[in-house]
């Protein structure tokens, strides 16, 4: 297994995680997700393998002390794999997405969401209803969401958004603003421009996604600012 494929296989196991807190029943969930995780483990570096089933020993004592403690072992060794997996594999993004490969687009816009620990800020003038149900599972439900958009798609985003909260409980707020027009989404400490809206990425044209570094610290500042201004629309 190389270590992309590494690399996605924790994100999505961290994205599917169960409650931490019910982690020591001994439910088929549960068990189904430790044995994925000591797997995975044990690809990335056998070594590491062994405080992996120290940690699910603890968790499956059933004792608060054991379980706190070989749950927050597991999941900060979950944590040290994926980061650093990340660098091994992963540079300034620059993906080129031909024209018609919208399942491209879309695949590699869900590799950077995944990633998402804390925050996650979309930027788009024209965010809809079917943007809400192609990006936003993909998104842990832990991490804040935030949605930056104008008024041009708002009669059918929120409803959108709405029911998504109500199903899944997610924490999400939606603001509109006027006056701009590029797409970005920032992604706890980084930040990436879309030269395509998300919703038609790949769709009727070629377009690109590019990591922004040098200019992150100026593009965070400006979009924060913009948000701040911004009318609440939930």
């Amino acid at each position: 297994m190389t270590p992309e494929d590494l690399l996605a296989q924790i994100n999505d196991l961290l994205r599917t995680k169960p409650s931490m807190d019910g982690l020591h029943e001994a439910s088929d969930e549960n068990l189904s997700w430790l044995g994925r995780a000591m797997a995975i483990i044990s690809a990335w570096d056998r070594a590491q393998s062994v405080y992996t089933q120290s940690h699910i020993r603890d968790i499956q004592t059933g004792n608060a002390r054991g379980v706190y403690h070989g749950t927050n072992g597991l999941q900060a060794q979950l944590q040290y794999a994926r980061h650093d997996l990340m660098m091994k594999t992963t540079g300034p993004l620059s993906a080129v997405i031909p024209s018609a490969k919208v399942f491209d687009y879309f695949d590699e816009i869900r590799k950077i969401i995944e990633l998402a620990e804390k925050d996650v800020l979309f930027v788009d003038p024209y965010l809809d209803a079917d943007f809400v149900s192609r990006y936003l599972p993909h998104i842990p439900s832990s991490v804040r969401i935030r949605l930056l958009t104008s008024d041009n798609k708002l009669n059918t985003l929120i409803p959108a958004v709405q029911e998504f909260i109500k199903q899944h409980e997610s924490n999400i707020e939606l603001r509109s603003v006027s006056g701009f027009h590029d797409r970005y989404v920032f992604v706890d400490d980084g930040c990436y421009q879309s030269g395509a809206s998300f919703k038609d990425g790949g769709k009727n044209a070629p377009t690109t996604i590019t990591q922004i570094t040098d200019a992150y610290s100026a593009m965070r500042e400006t979009y924060e600012g913009m948000w701040a201004t911004a009318q609440d629309q939930l």
